[in-house]
């Protein structure tokens, strides 16, 4: 089923099931207010959204009673998750990591093939897919990060990695917002990201794995993350290849000493491959490859007025998660 959530009820949205194409929806009326609401008690909540997402499908009158099936606008949504307990964020893609390190003469230490990157992201608000990225300085090194998330249930402390599998409740996509001029400073502190790290995006819908068909499996999605600047193709780099660890070891990873809430989310880090062909899903690595081919990067960082696109698409090039669609503005304009 596909899920996703109004800008309406209040901070946390109002909990809609949207159809297959993502042209109709219904409000999950009676059963969860939110999305978080629902995954507080997913085993109760999912088998009932599920049933008016089929509803909803075979086209029956009243798939949920006292709510009536509207138009989907995705202007209308904000982020299924508008806030979050939490955020975890990987970075699971090497060729990424390998490439970098090698364009400023580092090694990739061993640890970085056998145990994850991975840091506590900006969780308390999400925009919406259409909403604006909004910075207060260009110079800052304005960077979309285009990845793939994972929304959980309630996962116990020191959960196995084949255990993490079975937590894996929705799939999606984020754009992670970053400040690239503003993280070196930051990281040399030794005490990780703060300011260069602005609130991120959501795709319009999340999915639960069925929904993905023979494209999710070892949990991981096998399907290009594609990407386009102002209307120009930027990307479309394979999430299931070069991915060197996988949902379930990456929860396994965040959950080693603490348990994760319900509704927690975890990040792939940006899709990158081996294969520069494919394109890149953020600017700093499109600039670390004309570094590394040419002695500095070509291509600017985003600009006030720039509109970027992410999606994914099936086999047969319908959207799963609706695209995300956001123009870079002025805070405060």
């Amino acid at each position: 089923m596909k899920l996703a959530s109004l800008k309406e009820g209040g901070r946390d949205g109002t909990l809609i099931v949207v159809s297959r194409d993502l042209t109709r929806a219904v409000r999950a009326t009676g059963i969860a207010p939110t999305l978080q609401a629902a995954l507080d008690d997913w085993q109760g909540a999912a088998p009932r959204l599920n049933a008016v997402y089929e509803r909803l499908q075979a086209g029956v009158a009243a798939p949920n009673a006292g709510a009536a099936v509207f138009d989907l606008d995705v202007t209308a949504l904000a982020a299924p998750l508008p806030r979050a307990y939490e955020f975890v964020d990987g970075s699971a893609y090497l060729p990424h990591v390998e490439r970098v390190r090698k364009a400023r003469g580092a090694e990739v230490p061993e640890s970085f093939y056998s145990d994850p990157l991975m840091y506590q992201a900006t969780s308390a608000g999400f925009h919406g897919p259409r909403d604006a990225v909004l910075v207060a300085n260009e110079d800052w090194g304005i960077d979309l990060e285009a990845e793939v998330v994972v929304i959980t249930d309630d996962v116990p402390m020191g959960v196995s990695v084949a255990d993490a599998a079975g937590h894996i409740q929705l799939i999606g996509m984020v754009n992670d917002v970053s400040l690239r001029n503003l993280i070196p400073a930051e990281l040399a502190k030794g005490f990780g990201f703060l300011q260069s790290k602005p609130r991120s995006a959501l795709s319009p819908v999340l999915v639960t794995p069925d929904e993905l068909g023979t494209a999710w499996h070892g949990e991981k999605l096998h399907l290009p993350m594609r990407t386009w600047i102002n209307g120009q193709w930027f990307g479309a780099a394979e999430c299931g290849e070069d991915m060197q660890f996988s949902f379930a070891q990456l929860i396994a990873h965040a959950a080693r000493t603490r348990p994760l809430v319900a509704g927690s989310i975890v990040g792939s880090g940006t899709i990158a491959n081996h294969d520069t062909t494919r394109g890149a899903s953020c600017l700093a690595e499109q600039r670390t490859v004309e570094t590394l081919r040419d002695g500095k990067p070509s291509t600017p960082f985003l600009k006030f007025g720039d509109v970027l696109r992410i999606e994914i698409t099936d086999a047969h090039g319908h959207s799963l998660f609706g695209a995300i669609e956001q123009r870079i503005a002025r805070a405060g304009d």
